[in-house]
């Protein structure tokens, strides 16, 4: 017996683009997570660790709020995250030779090392995660960039 109840602008859950995507959000997190266990990173430390590495490679200063933007982390949760990895060894913060309200960021070279490993096994994981969508995987990043109102 249907209900009369008409709460919900969908008949079935299938059909909510938001629920849909926390579900692969819940199930892709779970598993990186399991994937960045045996380097001892959480996915939030290794977004930051990766994206230093990135911006280093493409010759952009690296400062907190640089990451912070381009992570979409916020500056608070960023300046955390980086303590607990400095802390750790795996990175540097430096007061910045010109502004001195920033803090430039960089890697060492234990967290050099250990970012590179870990890119290579999130890389092939994500690889095998999406390889279901085959050919609609640029469309569909295309798509994640939109929502993120990037274009």
């Amino acid at each position: 017996m249907k209900s009369t109840d008409n709460t919900f602008s969908v008949e079935k859950a299938e059909e909510s683009s938001g629920f849909l995507l926390w579900q692969v959000t819940n199930l892709w997190q779970r598993e990186i997570k399991k994937a960045l266990e045996q380097y001892g990173l959480t996915h939030s430390q290794f977004v930051l660790l990766a994206s230093i590495h990135w911006l280093t490679l493409h010759k952009q200063e690296v400062t907190q709020v640089v990451l912070s933007n381009h992570t979409k982390i916020d500056p608070m949760t960023t300046s955390t995250v980086l303590r607990t990895l400095q802390n750790r060894g795996l990175l540097l913060r430096k007061e910045h030779l010109t502004d001195t309200r920033a803090k430039t960021v960089g890697l060492t070279e234990e967290g050099k090392q250990i970012i590179k490993k870990a890119v290579i096994t999130v890389e092939k994981f994500d690889a095998k995660f999406f390889s279901l969508l085959g050919d609609k995987i640029l469309e569909m990043n295309e798509y994640l960039t939109t929502l993120l109102g990037q274009k």
